[in-house]
């Protein structure tokens, strides 16, 4: 029942600020937040004692005649992502506190919306429950952008949701190919590992692949990345921060749970192709962060360098890739949203955040320098940050694969190293000029938001294993059974 209540709270709230203004509005959508961040940590802190306990399952029959069920569970791998879901919600919600916006009602009701179903994604273990998340989860994403994005957010807008409903039609069609050879025609997620994994070797290639472009769009990796730039940066900081944060791992965490058991030797026959266009994605997103002059639009390519190493770390299927992967999810989501947060506050205060206008900052505000220095060190991997943790495990786990690949994948450490460093030090280091004299000092809200995200970055670094033993166990048993039913299966089959 946890599970259910953990989706359901958040649209609890979203019925309460029907009701209120625009101020009330503000504090019922932090408290709901807050309130589903309760909830979650104590439904992980309980699953963590007693992981067989059947209040971390919800299933009801749902659509019958299909054998669809309504089917949330909570467990050792997907609880990461249901935690950096509901922190975030709360980091994000807070960062639009003290900003004006136009109908609030509606801009935080579509925030805790798209928190649902975020959550609904990833708890639900019917393949149908996860498609309809899955599409669900566009809705107010693409509302918050279209109605209150930058100027030229039609065109953009619409671009990014005909690129992500076009994949979701090729993951629809790959759910009912999987459920038309399904014995028990289900949708339940072991029911269709079963069934996917008996597979010719053929069918289970066009399986994948079929996947693979609607969770590559989503993350986006390489050459289905067109649509992040622009989105990012014509995107209001919030849904920015959705975004990058969350909203991108939902197609990481489908790869893990809901592509690669599915279809083992579709897994085994293309591993190599999809890791080398993560790779790309490293290197190319990297070299593009490298090029830019805007500091939000550097952060957008930045983020096509991190996710296509979490990609690469995740095909390769061990142990250290997928806890590496897992990690760098949360540790991404921190950072990245600690950074288009600090973008927001340049372009509240500046009305512009093109580094060569900046500079000096720090000598008006060295809270903001110490606090943005953090980010950076996170950003970039340092050790005793959480940065580090994820982005080691990657590397080691894509080394025991590939060692040119892992060769390669370390580019994203090195040119993130050259871009965070060259835009903090253009930012914040050198004389300050008419802009940036009037910069001023962070507000209390600013500080409080700023220091909990900096706080939770270095605990993250320092106490890795607070989160990495609870995913160990899960992670090793479906490692265990991708591998055994792709070398079960012979390419004669194909």
């Amino acid at each position: 029942m946890l599970a259910l209540l953990i989706i359901i709270l958040p649209l609890v709230f979203v019925l309460f600020n029907l009701f209120l203004n625009e101020k009330q509005v503000k504090n019922n959508t932090l408290v709901g937040t807050l309130a589903t961040l309760c909830l979650s940590v104590y439904s992980i802190f309980e699953f963590t004692k007693h992981p067989k306990r059947i209040d971390f399952v919800f299933i009801t029959n749902w659509i019958q005649k299909l054998g669809a069920t309504f089917h949330v569970q909570l467990d050792g791998i997907n609880f990461i992502l249901v935690l950096l879901t509901t922190i975030l919600t709360v980091f994000i919600v807070y960062s639009a506190y003290e900003r004006a916006i136009k109908n609030p009602k509606v801009y935080f009701s579509l925030i805790l919306m798209m928190q649902s179903a975020l959550l609904g994604v990833f708890l639900a273990k019917d393949a149908l429950l996860f498609y309809m998340f899955w599409e669900l989860a566009l809705i107010p994403i693409y509302l918050i952008c279209l109605v209150f994005g930058d100027e030229g957010r039609q065109k953009i807008t619409f671009k990014f949701f005909i690129f992500t409903l076009f994949g979701s039609l090729f993951m629809l069609l790959a759910i009912i190919f999987l459920w038309l050879h399904n014995p028990e025609r289900t949708f339940n997620i072991y029911d269709l590992y079963q069934s996917g994994s008996v597979l010719p070797a053929k069918q289970q290639v066009l399986v994948f692949i079929a996947f693979y472009l609607a969770f590559a769009i989503k993350i986006p990796i390489f050459p289905l990345h067109t649509w992040q730039a622009d989105t990012y940066v014509n995107a209001p900081t919030q849904g920015t921060m959705l975004l990058s944060g969350i909203m991108l791992k939902m197609g990481t965490f489908a790869l893990i749970v809901w592509l690669i058991p599915m279809v083992p030797l579709g897994w085994k026959l293309a591993s190599k192709y999809v890791i080398i266009l993560s790779i790309i994605s490293v290197v190319y997103g990297s070299m593009l962060a490298l090029a830019q002059h805007n500091f939000k639009r550097m952060l957008a390519y930045s983020s096509l360098g991190h996710v296509g190493l979490i990609a690469a770390g995740i095909f390769t299927f061990n142990l250290q890739g997928i806890q590496g992967a897992l990690y760098q999810m949360l540790s991404h989501g921190i950072n990245v949203v600690a950074l288009f947060f600090i973008c927001d506050i340049i372009l509240n205060r500046m009305q512009t955040d093109t580094m060569q206008k900046l500079g000096g900052i720090r000598q008006v505000s060295k809270t903001f320098g110490a606090l943005f220095l953090i980010v950076t060190f996170a950003s970039i991997a340092l050790p005793l940050t959480n940065g580090f943790v994820g982005e080691f495990l990657l590397l080691h786990g894509i080394f025991q694969y590939n060692t040119i690949a892992a060769v390669f994948g370390c580019t994203t450490v090195i040119l993130s190293a050259l871009y965070m460093l060259r835009a903090y030090q253009n930012i914040m280091h050198g004389e300050t000029n008419e802009i940036t004299e009037k910069f001023g000092i962070l507000t209390m809200h600013e500080k409080i938001l700023l220091i909990a995200l900096a706080v939770l970055i270095i605990v993250l670094g320092v106490f890795p294993n607070v989160i990495l033993q609870v995913s160990e166990e899960p992670v090793k048993q479906l490692i265990e059974q991708v591998r055994n039913a792709s070398s079960v299966l012979t390419y004669s089959k194909f």
